[in-house]
Order: C-alpha cells, then sequence, then structure tokens
C-alpha cells in the first residue's frame, strides 16, 4: 500500500475532502487507518495534522506532484483517530463508502447557531464608575447613564436582561465597552436534552445474583483481554441495577460509558433512574431531538463534562476520551441494526470500538438473540444468569387462548371471552391493564383461521407474503402460487390475513369498557416532540386505566400497578416471510408478559393467537427461554441460518426494472462462475428474486441471498462484488447495498 488518503479538517460537515499522499518506506508497516499524521499541506507546506482514512495502490493522481507524510504524530491517539479507525472496520465489514462510514461515527458540526451566554461585568471601582455617572448626567446620555447605575448596583448583569428589560441598546453596550468601563464575559451554553430536578437516588442493595454479575465483569474488565459479557436476567430481575453500580465504578476509575436503548420510547424512565444517580453529568441522544442538541451533546462528551451517554445505536459514536464501558439494553432488539449504508449491527460494533478503546462490553437482555447465546455457550461471551425477580416477586400467570376455538363460539371480537372477563375483573378493582398488539413484520401472509395453517415457502420454510396481483410469494428464493379461496387442509372459507391497528382497538375497549380512561401510544399520539414521554408519565401517574399499544409499550416499562396484559395478535410476527419470525415472536411476547405483576400484586398474561401449539408462544408463555433456544437453534441448524451459518444479501435497485433484472443476473452468474472455478466452496446462493417491496418510488428491487458458514468468505464475496462493479460502467445507473446477517430486510 504506497499511498494514504488523508482528511484534514473532520470538524466541518462536509467530511468527504481526502488528499492523497505518498507513504515513506519507513512507514508502511506501521501505517494504519485512524492514525493521525504529520504532513505538509497547502502552498507553502505548512505542516499540519490529518487523519489517515484508508491505505491503498490506487494513486489518484500523478506521483510526482504528490507529497508525502512526515511522520505519524506522536502525542497519542485522538479520539477523532479512534473514530475513523472505526469508520474504516465498518467500511470493511459492511460494505458502502468510506464516505459514508466517516458520516456515520463523526460528530460532524451541523449548521446551528451555537448558543452563548454573554454578562456584562463592571470594569472599574465603584468610586471610579460614580465619576462617570456625574459626566453621563451632564451631558444627558440617559441609556449610558441608566447601564452604569444598574452595573454599580449589581456589578454582574446577564446580557438579555440588559437588552430586555432595561432596553438599552448594543451600541450602548459597546460604547461603555470601549470606554473600558464594563467588559462581556462569553461563554458557550450547551443546550441541555437532560434538565430539571430530580432527587438524587441513593444506590440500591443488590441481591446475591446481581452483585455477582458486577464482582465478574469488573474482575474481567481488568484484565488485558475482558470478554463480552451477556446478562441474560428475567423480566424484573434487576438488570438496570446492574448497570448503574458498573457506571459507578466506571465513573470513580475516570471512565465514560454508553447506554445503549433500543427505543426513544424507553428514553423517559431510563434517563429519570440514571439522572438521579448520577445527575447532570448524564445526557442523552435521539432522533427527536434538534441537531444542534445532539452537536452540543457530542461536544459536552468530547470536553469532559459527560460521564454517561443513553441512546439509540448512534450514541455509540459518542466521542468520549476515555471510554470504559459500552452496555446494551435489550440487546435483542432489531432496531439496533441500521437501515441506512453502512448497514452495521451496533452489538459487533461496540465490541470493535471497545477493543480500539480498550473498553468492556456488557449485553443484557430478558430474551437474549439467538446469536449472542450461542456466543456465550461457545464460551466467546461470558454468560451471567439472573432467573429471579427482585425481591422474590414471581412471574406473572401465562394463559394462551386458541382464537379458532372463540370463532366457532360465535365471538369474531379482537377480545376474547377471557381476557373481557379478566379486564372487568381489574378495573373493578382500580389495577391497570396493558394491551399490545403485535404489529411487528405486518407483510400480508395468509392462514386459515378455523384451522389455523399457514401458507408456507416449500423451499425456505419461511411463510408467503400476500400481493396485490393475488399471488402468494416468498421473498428468499422467488418461489410463488396462486392465492386460494379455501384452506387446503380443512376446506373452511375462513382464509385471509390479520387486519387489526391499535385505533380499532381503542374503539372496541370503549365501546366494551365506556367508564375506563384509556390511553393509545402508537406512530399517530407520539408524533409530538414530548409524546411519549407524556403518555408513559400519565400512565405511570394512573391518569389511565388501559394502555394500548405496539411493541413501543412492552420494551423495558415498569408500571407496579399493571397486574394484567392482553397479547391480542401473537401470531403477526411469527409468519413474517422471515427466518427470525419464531424468534421475535418468542422475545416479543415474554417482553409484553414481563410488564406484569412488577409490583406488589400478581401478574396475569392473555396471549391470543391462532397458532396455539408453535414452540415459541408455548414457550413464551413458561417464560422458558433455554428449551426456547434449544428448538430454534435445531431449526437454524437444519436450514442453514444464522448463527449456524450466516447470511448476505445482496440488493440491485433501478428505476429500469429490465436493466435491474439483467444487472443482478450477471452478478449472481459472476458469483457462479467463481463457484465452478473452485474459487470459492461451500457457498449457497438464492435468487436473484424480487425484495419483500419490489418497487418503491418507481425504483424496481432484486435482491440475491448468499450463505457460507464462515463469515471471512462472504466478506470476500462481497469485496469481490463491489471490484466488479467498480470496474465495469454498466452499473452506473443501478444502486448496489450490501446487508450481513439481515434483521429489518431492503
Amino acid at each position: 500500500m504506497a499511498y494514504a488518503n488523508i482528511i484534514i479538517d473532520i470538524s466541518h460537515e462536509k467530511v468527504d475532502k481526502t488528499f492523497q499522499y505518498k507513504v515513506p518506506k519507513e512507514l508502511e508497516e506501521t501505517l494504519s487507518p485512524g492514525m493521525q499524521v504529520i504532513i505538509p499541506f497547502g502552498n507553502g507546506n505548512r505542516m499540519t495534522r490529518g487523519y489517515v482514512l484508508e491505505l491503498t495502490d490506487q494513486a489518484e493522481f500523478e506521483e510526482s506532484r504528490m507529497k508525502e507524510i512526515s511522520a505519524i504524530d506522536q502525542e497519542g491517539v485522538s479520539v477523532e483517530a479512534e473514530l475513523i479507525a472505526l469508520a474504516a472496520w465498518l467500511r470493511r465489514q459492511y460494505g458502502g463508502t468510506m464516505n459514508q462510514a466517516l458520516k456515520t461515527v463523526l460528530p460532524v458540526k451541523q449548521k446551528t447557531q451555537q448558543r452563548e451566554k454573554r454578562t456584562l461585568v463592571l470594569k472599574v471601582s465603584v468610586r471610579e464608575a460614580k465619576k462617570w455617572l456625574e459626566q453621563f448626567q451632564k451631558k444627558r446620555h440617559t441609556a449610558r447613564l441608566r447601564l452604569l447605575e444598574a452595573l454599580i448596583k449589581e456589578k454582574r448583569i446577564p446580557y438579555e436582561i440588559v437588552t430586555g428589560k432595561l432596553n438599552i441598546k448594543t451600541e450602548v453596550i459597546r460604547a461603555l465597552e470601549e470606554m473600558g468601563l464594563l467588559t462581556v464575559e462569553r461563554m458557550l451554553s450547551y443546550r441541555n436534552p437532560v434538565s430539571g430536578e430530580i432527587l438524587k437516588e441513593e444506590p440500591v442493595r443488590l441481591n446475591r445474583q446481581q452483585q455477582e454479575a458486577v464482582d465478574g465483569i469488573l474482575k474481567d474488565l481488568g484484565q488485558e483481554k475482558s470478554k463480552v459479557s451477556l446478562i441474560h436476567g428475567v423480566t424484573g430481575s434487576g438488570k438496570t441495577a446492574v448497570y448503574l453500580e458498573l457506571i459507578e465504578k466506571m465513573t470513580a476509575m475516570g471512565k465514560q460509558s454508553i447506554v445503549l436503548i433500543p427505543e426513544i420510547a424507553l428514553t423517559y424512565q431510563t434517563v429519570v433512574r440514571f439522572h438521579q444517580r448520577f445527575g447532570e453529568r448524564v445526557s442523552i441522544l435521539n432522533s427527536r431531538m434538534s441537531p444542534g442538541e445532539r452537536y452540543d451533546q457530542f461536544l459536552r462528551a468530547k470536553n469532559g463534562e459527560l460521564d454517561v451517554m443513553i441512546g439509540p445505536r448512534s450514541s455509540l459514536f459518542t466521542p468520549f476520551p476515555d471510554l470504559g464501558l459500552i452496555i446494551i439494553d435489550e440487546e435483542h432488539e432489531a432496531s439496533y441494526k441500521s437501515e441506512t449504508i453502512p448497514r452495521y449491527h451496533a452489538r459487533e460494533t461496540a465490541i470493535a470500538r471497545a477493543k480500539l478503546a480498550g473498553a468492556g462490553v456488557v449485553l443484557g437482555s430478558a430474551t437474549p438473540s439467538v446469536e449472542s447465546y450461542e456466543r456465550a455457550r461457545e464460551g466467546t461471551y461470558r454468560l451471567y444468569e439472573m432467573d429471579s425477580r427482585v425481591m422474590e416477586r414471581p412471574l406473572p400467570e401465562c394463559e394462551i387462548i386458541d382464537l379458532r376455538e372463540e370463532l366457532k363460539q360465535g365471538n369474531r371480537s379482537i377480545l376474547s371471552q377471557r381476557l373481557q372477563e379478566l379486564m372487568e375483573d381489574r378495573l373493578s378493582r382500580g389495577q391497570q391493564i396493558m394491551l399490545f398488539i403485535n404489529r411487528r413484520g405486518m407483510s400480508g401472509f395468509v392462514s386459515c383461521r378455523s384451522c389455523g395453517h399457514v401458507f408456507r415457502c416449500p423451499h425456505c420454510d419461511v411463510s408467503l407474503s400476500h400481493h396485490n396481483n393475488g399471488r402468494l410469494v416468498c421473498h428468499y428464493c422467488g418461489y410463488e402460487e396462486a392465492a386460494v379461496r379455501e384452506c387446503p387442509v380443512c376446506g373452511s372459507k375462513f382464509v385471509s390475513g390479520f387486519k387489526a391497528g391499535t385505533q380499532k382497538v381503542e374503539e372496541l375497549v370503549k365501546k366494551r369498557f365506556p367508564k375506563a380512561r384509556i390511553l393509545r401510544m402508537d406512530y399517530d399520539t407520539t408524533r409530538k416532540k414530548e409524546g411519549y414521554e407524556q403518555i408513559l408519565s400519565a400512565f405511570a401517574n394512573q391518569e389511565a386505566d388501559i394502555l394500548i399499544g405496539t411493541q413501543m409499550i412492552v420494551k423495558g416499562h415498569d408500571f407496579p400497578n399493571v397486574t394484567l396484559v392482553g397479547i391480542l395478535a401473537a401470531d403477526l410476527s411469527l409468519h413474517t416471510g422471515d427466518y427470525r419470525g419464531g424468534e421475535r415472536t418468542f422475545q416479543l411476547l415474554t417482553q409484553a408478559a414481563g410488564r406484569a405483576g412488577r409490583g406488589s400484586e400478581k401478574g396475569h398474561v392473555v396471549i391470543q393467537t391462532y397458532s396455539p401449539g408453535h414452540y415459541s408462544i408455548q414457550l413464551a408463555a413458561k417464560q422458558d427461554y433455554k428449551e426456547f433456544f434449544q428448538q430454534e437453534i435445531a431449526y437454524r441448524r437444519l436450514m442453514k441460518y444464522p448463527p449456524v451459518w450466516h447470511m448476505l444479501v445482496m440488493l440491485v435497485a433501478s428505476r429500469d426494472s429490465m436493466y435491474g433484472s439483467l444487472c443482478a443476473d450477471l452478478l449472481g452468474k459472476k458469483v457462479e462462475q467463481a463457484m465452478e472455478k473452485g474459487k470459492i466452496s461451500g457457498l449457497s446462493m438464492l435468487g436473484p428474486a424480487d425484495a419483500a417491496v419490489a418497487k418503491v418510488n418507481d425504483i424496481y428491487k432484486k435482491v440475491i441471498y448468499f450463505k457460507h458458514e464462515d463469515y471471512s468468505v462472504l466478506v470476500r464475496v462481497k469485496d469481490a462484488l463491489e471490484e466488479f462493479v467498480r470496474s465495469h460502467r454498466e452499473f452506473l445507473d443501478v444502486t448496489i447495498q450490501f446487508d450481513f446477517n439481515p434483521m429489518n430486510g431492503f
């Protein structure tokens, strides 16, 4: 690698301007992406600092005109260098351009006005100031007189009070400043999303399992090569108390911590607990914040004014100068996977950043992802089990309601008879209820309402998706068949998709329980900036009896007065045309069930389903993760799905349907030729096939799936295809994207 692409100014919004330099022979062995270097820059060849983005053997212009790197900067690795090295890792692992990776990890400057706090300060003695008062009186400079009188009295006055309440113009302030009578102190004022008086919370006494987790993780962190830790704790087992204790230890050592949470909806309760413990040294990030607020939090972190940053996956790139710990709560969540290029996973990226920073990683969940639990079983991760709730509270009692039987008995309501009875009872006792509509992955699967038969792909063992043209399609291999009006198993005519939204449920519940106070939490009711917090705080304050919502209501919230949880459509995530359907269903149902019985009263959960015999539903009702894992990993092993094998999805998108199909076919044949020549062995390829949504905004999408048991082989396939696309002009009018072990789909 004879050349280095270097960026000079990473604080500006346009981070795509790079300069190429020659790498001296003596630096070839030591130079790597992310390093800070000293380089000659500009016409005068002034020495400045730059950051190495990537090393290459491709010269972008004539070598004789190219300058040479002078030296590696020995002043130490800055946090920017660490983040640039992480961007280079993202680019290698997930594809895309270096510029896309940089824009993902760097806290770039936004075009927003920085807030500045200004204070006017009397600069001379009171005696001298009074002499000037006499002069201003004689010359009838009334504005100067009023300002100086105020300063003699107060000594320091905020700028906005002078220009507002005193109605003094800036020209008057400037005149007194030039005369040496006052000075204007300027201090940057950061926008702080965490504000308000919150009572300080004393650390809670940890139980045996919590203390064992804390002690074990701290011991690991003290070792040179600490392992990633996975805390598998049942709902209500007190994982957050463990996080708080670990962060306190990090803070005592002068190190900072990042806490990733999956949803903005979790921020309200999470931040309150962290703020109670650590005060103003905690901040948050989320997509509802303004660009100025977000950038200010990055500045505060970089300047050492924060100890803890809480937020979704983008918080992972907080520029802490001495990062000690990254915690990923609810680590199984699909929202930790980016849907934009590079399509990184926060878990893998956190581990990569921790290695660069010498930090530790802690994953936590009541329902760990199959990937994480498998790594824990193999010994790659350290596993800590917390199998009982704090204060020995019992897990909720769960019962499964077969909606096929409800239909036979003439009940076509969304609410089963049993659920209605339990709701009536809880309302009469002044207890709260949560109704969860499992809307995740609503992709139009078709099933029989009488016997529960689901139409599935014979080749991929995933459900077929119903398209508007009346066809049932598999989005892995392209198999399709005509939709039918009668069930091929029992002959019933009750064959259709499930359609139910939160508004419809709210209307039915209001009609059935007219005196109940109801809150609805979905996309429509949380559009406002404080929408999540307002609904959650109202329900926490018992201003409502029933909370209706989608998955955002079942993640991590702690409402002690909730004793009944109703899960209205367990099947929707089960039959999504995705191999993770069983896992997601188990996770959602277990998390939803965990909201019940977190106070002094025992909880009860009702799971309504057309597939009561499916192992993910049966085991979610029993809260038996280990048995679920055994069955799920056996299925993954049989079908060669992650984590047993790994998967790479390539998307080919074009405005011309025929042209996009030809490009996808060409890329598929390129890989087939490599397999025939023995360059790649053991690779499985499916497609090209239509994407789950084959056309969006007049852009047609094709996908190809590759599977291999070695992740690095798929990375090589990605690299080869990227190089092939770059070197052929035929691909200029198509967009190519890659996604490893997909969770959300294109």
